[in-house]
This record gives structure tokens, C-alpha cells and sequence, in this order.
């Protein structure tokens, strides 16, 4: 790909490009209008949820799994709204339906089922590192890191040739998948799909987080969560959770860990809690798709 071709290739177009091909989930506007709405009921908000049944049952799946081991018991939308929140509910149904949305990448660029392992897997681990921090809602660290390589996607199915060339230059080169990019387009998928993202108008402490997991120390309103998912992909790397596109781990910004505050030993208990959820997220997830 020539300098001018590539000259062509500018974020705002690709995301613009993606608008027209994937839409956010339908019920997500809806579902916020409905949380900002002052006369809105816990019914009302349910309702929006229940119409979609295959949506309904993968919530309700989630919420009495592992990753929500103490909410056992939860066998409504209506009851999930209450105990889980509405807000920490919405994302979670964002996540949920987040991998319907993409469809039809090609196989040779990008073997769905690795990527979907390593972002949820990702997503797991970013929450529990959020739970051990004691933040609030830490439903938005699970998505942030399940959607965090979802600028690959966009790629993918906008400039696929780009992409193979990208991906042969950063093995041939020895070279981060990230940085190349960087270096021939002028951005990377993290921007991209943190771009897209913020389109879809997702609140800023997921789209910020996904936009900075490569450069954490670059988020200037959510510089936690945005090291959170930082730490969480590299683990993911590292231990082969999936592929994610990198031929090699990324190396870890120590700022990044230094703002976590957490003891080293505690990763080991973290990741044992993980692999579990993991497993059986990813297996209510990956339900119909």
C-alpha cells in the first residue's frame, strides 16, 4: 500500500464507514432514555430487556454465574434491575449483545473465537482487579476490557488488505502490532475502537479505558480504569488467553502498575478466580453466535 493509498485511510473515515455497517445494539438507546427519564419504573426499564428473549436469558445466565457468585438466585430482569443496578445492568447487556454486532469478519484475518476468548477473558480479569480495588460498578471494567480490541474488528471488515499488510509487517519487522499501525496510519486500533465507541455515545469511562490501553498514562479522566485494562490485556497476552493480533506480550507501563497499589501475590488469586468465570462467560456468550 502506497503513502497516498494509505493517505485515504483516516479514523474519522473508518468510523463513519462502521456506523453504516454495524449499529449499536437496538435496545441500548432506548434503554438509556429510560435510565435518564425521571417517571421511569424498574418495570420500565426490565421491559426494554425482556423484548429480546435470547438478550434476557444470557443476563440471567451471567448474573447467576461465577462472576456473580453472590447474586445467586436472580430469576428476573425486574430482580437483576434491582440488585445488580441499572447502570451496572446496561452494561452488562451491552456486553452481552456487543458480539452479534460484528459478523462476518473473514477467517484468515481475525479467528473470531480466539479474539471473543481473549477480550472476555480480558473483561474477567479487568473486573476482578476492579472488585479487589473495592470501585463501584465494575461492570464498566468488563466491558471496557471485552471491547477493548474492538478497533481490530473495525479494521478487519473496513480495510482488510491493509490489515494483512499490517500483520506482515509487524511480524517481518519484529515490531508491536500497535505500533505499526501507529506508524503507517497515524493512529491504532485502541484509538479506533475508543472513536467508535464514544460515537456510539458509551459513557466515558469505557470508551476512554478502551481508546488508552496501550498509552494508560495518556487518559486524562479515567486513568485508573484505563491502567486497569492496561495490566488485564497483558496478562491475557502473556498467558495465552486467546490471540488478540500481537505476535508478542506488550510490554507493561510501570506507571500504570504503581497507580494500582496492589501487592504482586495477589495477581495469583485474581487469576484463579478468573479462570472459572472465564470459562463459563464465555460460554453463555458465545451462545448463539
Amino acid at each position: 500500500m502506497s503513502p497516498p493509498e494509505r493517505a485515504h485511510i483516516t479514523l474519522e473515515r473508518l468510523v463513519d464507514q462502521t456506523r453504516t455497517i454495524y449499529s449499536l445494539p437496538y435496545f441500548y438507546e432506548r434503554f438509556n432514555e429510560a435510565i435518564n427519564h425521571p417517571r421511569s419504573s424498574i418495570a420500565d426499564i426490565a421491559k426494554i430487556i425482556i423484548e429480546d428473549q435470547g438478550l434476557t436469558a444470557r443476563i440471567l445466565k451471567l448474573a447467576n454465574s461465577p462472576m456473580f457468585g453472590f447474586y445467586a438466585g436472580v430469576d428476573s430482569i425486574t430482580k437483576a434491575v434491582t440488585i445488580i443496578g441499572t447502570q451496572q445492568l446496561r452494561d452488562l447487556a451491552f456486553a452481552a449483545s456487543a458480539m452479534g454486532v460484528f459478523k462476518g469478519i473473514p477467517e484468515e484475518l481475525m479467528n473470531m473465537a480466539f479474539f471473543w476468548r481473549h477480550s472476555i477473558s480480558c473483561g474477567i480479569i479487568a473486573r476482578n482487579l476492579a472488585t479487589c480495588l473495592r470501585e463501584s460498578n465494575v461492570e464498566r471494567f468488563f466491558v471496557a476490557g471485552m471491547l477493548h480490541d474492538v478497533g481490530q474488528l473495525i479494521m478487519c471488515a473496513a480495510i482488510p488488505d491493509t490489515v494483512l499488510e499490517l500483520l506482515a509487517l509487524s511480524r517481518s519487522r519484529e515490531e508491536h502490532y500497535h505500533h505499526t499501525e501507529r506508524n503507517l496510519l497515524g493512529f491504532d486500533h485502541a484509538d479506533l475502537g475508543g472513536a467508535l465507541l464514544q460515537a456510539w455515545k458509551l459513557p466515558a469511562n469505557i470508551f476512554e479505558p478502551v481508546a488508552c490501553h496501550h498509552a494508560p498514562l495518556i487518559a486524562t479522566q479515567f486513568p485508573l480504569e484505563a491502567a486497569i485494562v492496561h495490566l488485564a490485556e497483558i496478562i491475557c497476552q502473556a498467558l495465552e488467553f486467546g490471540a488478540s493480533g500481537e505476535w508478542c506480550v506488550s510490554p507493561l507501563e510501570p506507571a500504570a502498575w504503581e497507580r494500582l497499589g496492589l501487592p504482586v501475590n495477589i495477581l495469583a488469586t485474581i487469576l484463579n478466580q478468573s479462570e472459572t468465570q472465564i470459562e463459563e462467560t464465555l460460554s453463555i456468550l458465545m451462545e448463539g453466535q
